[in-house]
């Protein structure tokens, strides 16, 4: 409820600066009369009382940063004499607010202004909520007091009732900042007065209470230290009474790591380098913070396995055997690890195991597509060498520190991922797997691949300096097996120092031997089924491999076997399928659904994308291997104007060269190759490459852009079992290009029977798997003009291009 407000009284009084400073109704303030604005306003009130009756009045107003406030206080001149310093002072009494109007004229030097009081008056019996506000005030304000121990104010303030002066109460509060004194000043309502200084009593509790809580944990941690401390030395002082009791000679924690220095098995220079830590250690202080990262690198370096190495299994016919008993194709690889072996035994047995303090280590790197093994072969490697194996995860890794170790001098400093490789493996001789190697990334904390340089140079890494050691360690004799996806990926300074192995995917044939020999019995177990309870016949496996499954390795072809196992083992236990159980490759449709590669050879011959002139079909290259990609090309009608080439398909530069190489080209020898190239001149040339979505770059579709074109100008179609690759010039030369291992093998994949390559390629011809080229019918070809006679078929009906 509002409260009623009675008339104001106008008044005419001299103002009293309080600077900085503020005085609320019901408070008795003494003040210095030292201060000129001061002595002026009670020496006027003094002056005006004379000619009346009454004690002298001031209006005390707030003066903060020079500017008044709009509400004063009427005060009274109780007293003037001294304080209690012996300086001239007054007491006065603040009896009510007034708001302050204009200035006018008076006796003395001080400011008069006129005024109007503000009285106000509360209803009778007061509403329950200000009840309550009243209460909750005073209850805070009790709880305040009694921290302060001021019991003698706590009654004084139990006893006051008015609302209004319960709030202005709060004027004697030390903890309140000028501006919240103003505000209660300012605030005419009592009501809202008081909730103003509940709030801020409320407040300032609140922040009492957290520093409370602060300064209490504080000083528990302070006498925890200071406990543990007086523990301690009571420790010492008990174990040297023992030791004295016992006759045992004197010892300590840096006594232990010197035994265990001088027991350890350590090379001469990091045995001095340890034994100076140990010094260092003897030195300091149990509360010195060097003593436990000191005691940290003693127990690194001696947990380091610097003298332990595993025997070489110089079985080379042996471990051949592992390696191809665990995986099938890849012989390359095998072929390197088994002559790396090889060697080693001949050095070994004419004494040459060390040469130039640099042994016989191997640094290699396995590039190729997701899923063809190379993770998994870094196990069968260490497995056939007899050593122990290590896999260090590259991806994603950004700081230098990760590989060649933090300083000491930081907080939770760690030796880097090599260091612990090797601590890990038990045995300075261990392989090393370093995955991912290709998704190393950089940032502002260094660049992780460079730290590699030092770490896989067989000419550096017998004296490899990790920053936490900082002693040099011996990586010589380590085999080094480095994993990527893109080749281009991998920094060139880095590469130079590895030796490229490329496993460019499996053959169909090779991937019905791992499914049937490797994954299916994998698969059984982790399906909870016996191994003859469910088989798969090589056709299915087959089907499963070349329609369900288009990829370079065999990791989807796993994913869809172990679907059809569960499905198998889900419809026989909800007793709808009879174990043992044969899959058919009629079962596989029922169930895991339809195929989703469809070679193109098999589609219908009006459904094929070859089945409309100016479609031809490429070969490319991709991270995840080979792959078939098609080339569209149209013409637009001359009358819409259109004219120069469109290109759309996401491609890159190099791409849009070659196909303004091969428009060029076809203009320039089109009557050669009777071709109806004149129109060309007023009509939009189209190419298009689907997979939209998909980034393309690269000239070996330079070929295929030019046999699109061709078809689409002549009206022939391209043959639909005809793949073809190369990078074709101005003159019409065919050259070179790369991956053609990875294209062929995507060819068979996609049902491609006839394929053409550059001639200067005939040579890539020696690492393509023999059982592909038997299937395959490859044309190296020198000049473009012996692509279109291969891939474009015969005309049945003349088609011109008439603008």
């Amino acid at each position: 409820m509002a409260s009623a407000s009675t008339p104001s009284v106008p008044l005419t009084l001299p103002v009293l600066p309080l600077d900085d400073e503020v005085v609320l109704p019901g408070m008795v303030v003494p003040l210095d009369l030292s201060d000129n604005d001061v002595r002026a306003a009670v020496e006027a009130a003094q002056a005006a009382a004379r000619s009346g009756t009454g004690k002298p009045r001031v209006l005390l107003v707030p003066r903060v940063d020079g500017t008044y406030a709009a509400t004063g206080v009427l005060g009274t001149v109780e007293q003037v004499g001294r304080l209690s310093d012996g300086d001239p002072g007054a007491l006065i009494r603040a009896l009510g607010r007034v708001r302050i109007g204009a200035g006018t004229t008076g006796p003395g030097a001080a400011l008069w202004v006129e005024g109007s009081t503000v009285e106000e008056t509360l209803p009778d019996p007061l509403p329950g909520q200000v009840t309550d506000l009243v209460k909750e005030y005073k209850a805070l304000a009790t709880s305040w007091l009694k921290k302060r121990g001021a019991w003698q104010v706590v009654d004084r303030v139990q006893q006051i009732d008015g609302v209004g002066a319960l709030a202005d109460n709060s004027g004697y509060s030390p903890f309140l900042s000028v501006e919240q004194k103003v505000a209660l000043l300012e605030t005419a309502d009592p009501v809202a007065r008081l909730k103003l200084a509940t709030a801020q009593l409320r407040e300032h509790l609140a922040e009492q209470d957290v520093a409370e809580t602060i300064a209490k944990d504080v000083q528990e941690g302070v006498d925890k230290q200071q406990r543990e401390f007086l523990l301690r030395r009571q420790l010492e002082a008990v174990r040297k009474e023992l030791r004295d009791l016992n006759g045992e000679a004197e010892g300590d924690e840096s006594d232990d790591y010197r035994a265990r220095v001088e027991a350890a098995d350590l090379p001469e220079k990091v045995r001095e380098a340890a034994l100076k830590e140990v010094e260092k250690l003897e030195r300091s202080s149990d509360q010195s913070p060097e003593g436990s990262w000191i005691r940290t690198w003693l127990d690194t370096v001696l947990e380091l396995p610097w003298n332990e190495r595993t025997e070489d299994r110089y079985d080379i016919r042996g471990a051949r055997a592992v390696l191809d008993a665990e995986h099938a194709g890849l012989d390359d690889v095998k072929e390197r690890i088994t002559e790396y072996l090889a060697v080693r035994k001949r050095r070994s047995e004419r004494g040459l195991g060390v040469v130039g303090g640099r042994r016989g280590g191997a640094v290699l790197a396995l590039v190729g597509p997701p899923g063809v093994g190379k993770t998994s072969l870094g196990e069968s490697v260490a497995h056939a060498m007899g050593r122990e194996f290590v896999r260090v995860a590259l991806g994603g890794v950004r700081d230098e520190a990760e590989i060649r170790g933090h300083r000491r001098t930081y907080v939770g400093a760690l030796p880097g991922r090599i260091v612990r490789a090797i601590k890990e493996a038990g045995s300075m001789n261990p392989v090393v797997l370093l995955d991912e190697i290709d998704k190393v990334g950089s940032d502002f904390r260094g660049d992780p691949a460079a730290a590699l340089l030092e770490v896989l140079d067989p000419a550096q890494n017998h004296t490899f300096r990790d920053h936490y050691l900082e002693v040099e360690l011996d990586l010589s004799d380590v085999v080094f097996l480095a994993t990527a996806n893109v080749l281009e990926a991998i920094p060139e300074a880095l590469l130079d120092r590895m030796e490229l192995v490329r496993l460019d995917g499996y053959t169909e044939d090779e991937k019905i031997v791992i499914a049937r020999d490797h994954l299916l019995p994998r698969q059984l177990e982790r399906a909870g089924l016996e191994p003859g309870e469910v088989a798969l016949e090589d056709a299915s496996l087959r089907k499963l491999a070349g329609e369900y499954t288009r990829e370079a390795g065999v990791r989807t072809l796993e994913r869809a076997l172990s679907r059809l196992l569960r499905k198998v083992a889900a419809q026989h236990e909800l007793g709808d399928r009879e174990l043992p159980f044969t899959v058919t490759p009629d079962d596989l449709r029922e169930l895991i659904g339809r195929p989703h590669h469809v070679p193109e050879s098999a589609q219908d011959p009006a459904e094929r994308r070859t089945a409309v002139p100016g479609v031809a079909t490429g070969l490319a290259v991709t991270g995840a291997g080979g792959d078939v990609l098609f080339v569209e090309a149209s013409l637009a009608d001359p009358e819409t104007g259109a004219a120069g080439l469109t290109l759309t398909g996401q491609l890159g530069d190099v791409m849009k060269e070659s196909a303004q190489i091969a428009l060029s080209f076809l203009r320039s020898h089109g009557a050669e190759l009777e071709l109806p190239v004149t129109g060309l001149k007023d009509r939009g040339v189209h190419i298009h490459f689907p997979a939209g979505a998909v980034p393309k770059d690269g000239p070996s579709a330079g070929v295929t852009m030019t046999t699109a074109l061709a078809s689409l100008l002549s009206g022939r179609l391209v043959r639909t079992d005809v793949a073809m690759t190369g990078e074709v010039s101005l003159t019409g030369r065919v050259l070179p290009i790369g991956g053609v291992k990875q294209k062929l093998l995507a060819a068979h994949r996609a049902g491609i029977t006839t394929v053409v390559i550059p001639k200067r390629n005939e040579a890539d011809l020696d690492d393509v798997p023999a059982e592909i080229l038997e299937k395959l019918e490859v044309h190296p070809v020198a000049d473009v003009r012996q692509v279109l006679e291969i891939a474009l078929a015969p005309a049945k009906v003349a088609v011109g291009v008439a603008a």
